[in-house]
């Protein structure tokens, strides 16, 4: 199996001397028989020598990205590869509309949900509900914040739900297991550090953690700690595992020349247990392909040892969703995949991650995110239709995050130099700068 194995953590500040680019190289005896396309040069996308990115480009990049795969992937969730292809007449590229057309509203009564025609689905409503919270605190977030702001915000405030084409608390679209944060805080009045024991184990929580990331942007070991800590409010076992991974994986993709590969090592490092495991299937696989449509199969095989689910998304395991060192959720170690097969190419990863099916878009908002961070935006087109069709200003939550960032990382250098000073004084070594 191919590695790809980081030399060291990425971490501190943004520099170029601190990025470990980690190389995979496949046995000859692993390679695919076709020829793979060639990858565009990593970390560019489709813009080969584009100039380094800014935090502002890297932020807009990476939320703007995931949203427009969120909506793409929505009208195909809970499919197969091969039933996308029979539907569609080949494969998606571009906003399609929902697979019932319009019967959308009574052809799955447990999700009357108008999916497709650009709408974004739970994933971008959580995310945005996220940076509200940071918003609000203007500081890292824990589990408490939580408690505190998010469920709050869920439950109190009416906002446009493009899949219902109406206005609704946030509370009456998401999931299930995104419900559990009002039940079990709200009314359960459960720590909020330990909420998320009990609630089906999923990706509920990782789908929205790219904000997290952002604002820890360039340092994947903070981002992974603040996650897990906000994810424990909601999730549990691998669940707030790849929580914690996806923050870090978006942390690392903003730093100065991070690629795919690094982006990888990043997670490598830092995952535990199954979700380690899984992630270095996958993106071992990954690796001796350029192309998703040769891809796809293979993945999906290097990723089933350790997806509880089963091969049947519609109809789960009776092991499905339960706590386990061994299992890792399926969404984010097929982003990364179709990450690395796209060279960090924003729409050949999207797109892998949407023809993949299954809970394509999860898989499609992790990929759009990261792609988008690494310096690889979504296509103007897909954005300004996403944009119209759920009535998202998709530019204004990139800005204030943004802003947010900055100052959350001028409190933490005031923190750091109010421990140094301590530290010194009690004879600890003296600052170097």
């Amino acid at each position: 199996m191919t590695r790809i194995t980081p030399e060291r953590p990425l971490h501190g500040p943004l520099d170029d001397s601190d990025v470990t680019t980690a190389t995979a190289t496949p046995r000859a005896a692993d390679a695919p028989a076709a020829t793979t396309a060639a990858k565009p040069a990593p970390g560019t996308g489709t813009r080969a020598g584009a100039p380094a990115r800014t935090l502002d480009e890297r932020i807009a990049g990476a939320l703007t990205g995931a949203a427009v795969g969120d909506a793409l992937g929505g009208p195909v969730e809970g499919y197969s590869p091969e039933q996308i292809l029979e539907r569609h007449g080949g494969r998606v590229r571009g906003v399609v509309g929902p697979w019932n057309g319009d019967a959308w509203r009574t052809a799955r009564p447990v999700a009357p949900y108008h999916k497709g025609d650009g709408h974004v689905t739970d994933d971008t409503l959580m995310t945005h509900a996220l940076i509200r919270v940071y918003e609000r605190v203007r500081d890292h977030l824990d589990a408490y914040a939580v408690a505190e702001h998010l469920v709050p915000d869920l439950m109190g405030e009416l906002r446009w739900i493009p899949e219902l084409e109406a206005e609704a608390l946030p509370l009456q679209r998401i999931f299930l297991a995104e419900k559990w944060l009002v039940a079990r805080i709200h009314y359960g009045h459960v720590d909020p550090r330990e909420a998320g024991c009990g609630n089906i184990v999923n990706c509920g929580a990782a789908m929205y953690m790219a904000p997290v990331g952002l604002v820890n942007a360039g340092s994947p070991e903070a981002a992974y700690a603040e996650a897990l800590d906000v994810a424990g409010a909601h999730q549990s076992s691998y669940g707030r595992e790849a929580a914690g991974v996806f923050a870090a994986a978006v942390a690392a993709a903003c730093a100065p020349g991070a690629t795919p590969e690094s982006v990888v090592a990043a997670c490598l490092s830092l995952a535990k247990d199954g979700t380690r495991a899984a992630i270095e299937a996958v993106c071992g696989t990954a690796a001796r392909y350029g192309e998703f449509e040769a891809a796809l199969g293979p993945l999906r095989e290097a990723v089933a040892p350790f997806d509880t689910v089963g091969p049947d998304y519609r109809a789960p395991s009776l092991g499905a969703r339960r706590p386990s060192r061994l299992h890792s959720i399926e969404e984010l170690p097929v982003a990364l995949g179709m990450l690395l097969v796209a060279g960090g190419d924003y729409e050949r990863a999207v797109l892998g991650a949407v023809n993949y099916g299954r809970d394509c878009d999860s898989i499609a908002t992790m990929a759009g995110a990261l792609a988008g961070a690494l310096g690889s935006p979504a296509p103007a087109g897909w954005a300004a239709q996403v944009a119209e069709a759920s009535r998202l200003d998709l530019d204004a939550p990139a800005r204030s995050l943004a802003a947010v960032a900055r100052e959350v990382f001028a409190r933490d250098v005031a923190r750091r130099r109010a421990h140094e000073a301590a530290f010194t004084a009690i004879g600890g070594a003296a600052c170097s700068g």
